[in-house]
């Protein structure tokens, strides 16, 4: 165990109970040892969604994938929407949207001096599509000869993926697409893994191997030290990185709390929040925190989008548009927080370019609801079970309003409650009633992995021809407009077919020291694109 962070906890815990038994200011409390406990040489980042399965290639979890950036490099960074910055590749380049030529960093090394070449990309999109290898994401659809699931419809390799040089390698599209579409799913979303480790392990046994779990071959800014499940993930400066060596030398990733979150950023214990819908305070922490000397506070629109995901093989139509119709979106988000969210009215959040502005959320209205019901021969005294996962205090307590208002129409409603890695094992197996759950919502409107039949986080289990057609649709047009009309459709489509209830999209939270040059960004998803250059006063 590393005594260094012990250390740290020590003194955190310490400083926490002094701040408790303080007769004076809370707040000057909080500010005097905010201030204190700074260093310039190490960050500790609060995350409250606890990191599952640390495959790279296999991990659905939003948080998970966020951590996994620190010390993976992708081929490219999306900074603002729709717009890609170099990272693993200098360019990515297309004349006819459909034939791409992608030439890598030539000084990008792994960790262990080998530099990355384009023998390790095509070694990893060749795993990603073999029929074998269990993965996360459909993210190379578009490519020949892969399937609609991201696998190969024959051999181990992908045709028309062409080693040209060490540095050099092209693939090919089915047929033009929009290059965002290709940026975003291929650069930005694959960590790129080292052929001469990973291509050394059988594939059953990937998940559990070294290579994955306790990685010392990586590419990223910063090297994997330790990692406690539900505790905190260790990490260190990598020197050689090829973008620049990083100026904080040392890096804590603590899961938490909410409530113990907003205790640490005014102790001075977390650096920053992680944001994204996987690093959020407590709504009746606010005002507090926002007090404190020392601290930023800032909020803004988030990309997560929050769901009760319905099991489609265990609720027919009617049965769904009936529990949207029973729950009361606009209670939750005014009694639960604060009115620091958007109902939505499918799956997009309002951040998303691609959301239909035109479409209302389908109103709360239980006499509709008993309406819809008596249409259904679904038996009403069946118990249902929502599977919560914890960690997330306004999602857990929002719950509680869903039962009721289930109840409120008919509905024999029972909690059950799981950490969040066994909820998400079991929304991937579909073995659940209903399921409280959210995604960070892509800049590309492709939602096939979370809609599609063969999506791997399709957790509600959805297989309908017509939403299947529009995704592909989607996928396939390369113009703009004409794949926002698509994408209006589908959102329509998906409320008619009611798989989930699309519940809120709660605003970002973000706190930060002042001590910290660097931190979240506005959009979100692109915030650790410069993480190296991230300073501390």
């Amino acid at each position: 165990m590393n005594k260094k962070f012990w250390g740290f906890v020590l003194t955190a815990s310490m400083m926490v109970l002094a701040a408790c038994g303080n007769t004076g200011s809370t707040d000057e409390a909080a500010s005097s040892t905010s201030q204190s406990t700074v260093s310039s040489d190490t960050l500790y980042v609060g995350v409250t969604n606890p990191m599952g399965n640390l495959s790279p290639i296999n991990a659905s979890g939003v948080s998970t994938r966020w951590v996994q950036r620190y010390y993976f490099d992708t081929l490219l960074e999306m900074t603002n929407p729709l717009e890609f910055e170099p990272k693993l590749a200098d360019t990515f380049e297309t004349d006819d949207n459909q034939t791409y030529t992608v030439k890598l960093n030539p000084d990008a090394n792994w960790t262990d001096g080998t530099p990355v070449t384009a023998e390790d990309v095509v070694f990893t999109l060749n795993l990603f599509a073999n029929p074998e290898v269990q993965t996360t994401g459909l993210y190379l659809t578009a490519l020949e000869g892969v399937n609609n699931s991201g696998k190969l419809e024959e051999g181990t390799e992908i045709p028309n993926l062409t080693v040209v040089d060490e540095k050099t390698f092209t693939f090919k599209t089915k047929a033009p697409t929009d290059p965002n579409y290709v940026k975003e799913m291929i650069g930005t979303n694959i960590f790129v893994q080292p052929k001469h480790v990973v291509g050394e392990i059988a594939f059953a046994d990937l998940d559990g191997s070294d290579a994955f779990s306790k990685p010392t071959v990586t590419s990223g800014p910063y090297k994997f030290v330790e990692y406690m499940q539900d505790s905190h993930m260790e990490m260190t400066a990598n020197e050689d990185y090829y973008r620049g060596a990083p100026e904080i030398k040392s890096l804590f990733i603590r899961v938490m709390s909410g409530t113990n979150l907003a205790t640490e950023l005014q102790t001075g214990g977390v650096t920053f929040n992680a944001g994204g819908g996987i690093g959020e305070i407590a709504i009746s922490d606010i005002d507090m925190v926002s007090a404190v000397e020392g601290l930023t506070l800032k909020t803004q629109s988030s990309w997560t989008a929050q769901y009760v995901y319905i099991n489609t093989t265990r609720f027919d139509e009617n049965i769904r548009r009936a529990m949207t119709h029973a729950i009361n979106r606009d209670t939750i988000v005014d009694n639960l927080i604060k009115g620091n969210a958007d109902v939505i009215a499918g799956p997009y959040s309002p951040a998303s370019p691609y959301y239909n502005q035109d479409l209302e959320p389908l109103a709360y209205d239980p006499e509709k609801a008993k309406e819809y019901v008596s249409k259904s021969d679904y038996d009403m005294s069946q118990p249902i079970e929502i599977m919560v996962p914890t960690g997330n205090k306004v999602r857990e307590q929002s719950a509680n309003l869903i039962e009721q208002d289930l109840e409120a129409v008919g509905f024999t409603v029972e909690q059950v409650t799981y950490d969040f890695p066994t909820t998400l094992e079991k929304a991937r197996a579909a073995d659940y009633d209903l399921y409280l759950g959210g995604i960070a919502v892509p800049v590309d409107p492709d939602l096939t992995s979370y809609f599609g039949a063969a999506g791997g986080s399709n957790y509600a289990n959805l297989n309908d021809p017509e939403v299947n057609a529009l995704l592909e649709a989607g996928k396939s047009e390369t113009d703009s407009a004409k794949r926002k009309e698509i994408y209006d459709e589908f959102q329509v489509m998906m409320q008619e077919k009611s798989p989930i209830v699309p519940l809120y999209s709660q605003h970002d939270v973000i706190i930060k020291q002042d001590a910290l040059n660097g931190g979240i960004k506005e959009y979100w998803g692109g915030s650790l694109y410069d993480v190296h250059e991230w300073t501390l006063n």
